[in-house]
């Protein structure tokens, strides 16, 4: 006995599901670009809860790191014992985060600003020696920023945690704003799927019904 579900069907309808449940928790992400863009503007604010604003953001992104390596290594066949490794040390960091906040974020202003300059030195390598394809001079440009950012922020610890508190800052409003801002209401004729800046994908969730027929599904 065989199926009269095609593949493309199949796929058809798994698309459709996707598209209604999305449609349904909508709110959920405009939720959290709100509060990733408030947690931004508090951390800029530069007050001394910044700091434990950051040391909290810095131990859950290690918690939850290690979290993930050790469910991957329950899955993997190779290299689980890297998996597994990481996975522990990423957890003790993040408990250790959260014991002496002080001494991490110390030692994580310091990496930042070693990791801005080694990635601006890459960066401008990669744009003078490669080849120069459109856009290429904002690949030098960036890499002229890390490295002045990174030269001026190693020089003391006290420049390296001004640096790293005002780099969360702002990815934070970024990462939030490109949340919130987009779950807008715009017609099709306005938002064209797969347009970027459109706010094309969050109106295809919030308008599933609507949206279907621009997918083609």
């Amino acid at each position: 006995m065989t199926s009269d579900a095609t593949p493309s069907g199949t796929l058809r309808d798994t698309m459709r599901a996707g598209i209604r449940d999305l449609s349904a928790v909508w709110w959920w992400f405009l939720t959290l670009g709100v509060l990733w863009t408030l947690f931004g503007m508090y951390v800029l604010s530069y007050r001394v809860g910044s700091l434990y604003a950051v040391a909290a953001l810095v131990g859950v992104s290690f918690l939850f790191g290690g979290v993930t390596q050790l469910a991957v290594a329950g899955r993997v066949q190779d290299w689980r014992w890297l998996f597994v490794v990481a996975g522990i040390l990423s957890v003790a960091a993040g408990v250790i985060t959260f014991v002496w906040p002080d001494i991490t974020l110390y030692v994580v202003s310091i990496l930042v600003a070693w990791y801005l300059i080694v990635f601006g030195v890459l960066h401008l390598v990669g744009a003078l020696a490669g080849a120069k394809v459109a856009w290429w001079w904002t690949q030098l440009l960036l890499g002229v920023a890390e490295l002045v950012l990174g030269v001026w922020a190693v020089r003391s610890w006290q420049r390296s945690l001004l640096t790293l508190v005002t780099l969360v800052g702002v990815w934070a409003i970024f990462y939030g704003v490109s949340g919130w801002s987009g779950w807008s209401t715009d017609p099709p004729d306005r938002a064209q799927p797969g347009q970027p800046g459109s706010g094309a994908v969050r109106w295809v969730a919030r308008n599933p019904e609507s949206a279907l027929p621009l997918l083609g599904i």
